[in-house]
């Protein structure tokens, strides 16, 4: 199978040119080639960017997020419970 090769254009900075010749030279392969690896390891790490469809959705489960924080100084007080109580509680439910 032979893979075809697309010609593209790139403007760099002077130390990157340095820094490509320089990688080429030391790995013995073409700076070509330390571009596609480049491009290769940057597609292999990459994050994919959620794509949000429905903004309004997304703005309403945030205010929803935002009022249950708002709300939380109505539970200062903890739970408490013990492991009896809640086996008692779950029997009872039958």
């Amino acid at each position: 199978m032979t893979t075809q090769l697309l010609r593209k254009q790139i403007y760099i900075h002077k130390r990157q040119q340095i820094l490509l010749k320089r990688l080429a030279k030391e790995r013995g392969i073409s700076e070509a080639e330390i571009i596609r690896q480049a491009i290769d390891r940057e597609a292999a790490n990459a994050i994919p960017v959620p794509s949000y469809a429905n903004q309004d959705s997304w703005d309403e489960a945030l205010a929803f997020m935002r009022s249950l924080a708002n709300r939380r100084d109505q539970f200062r007080e903890p739970l408490r419970w013990n492991r009896t109580e809640l086996y008692e509680e779950r029997l009872n439910r039958f």
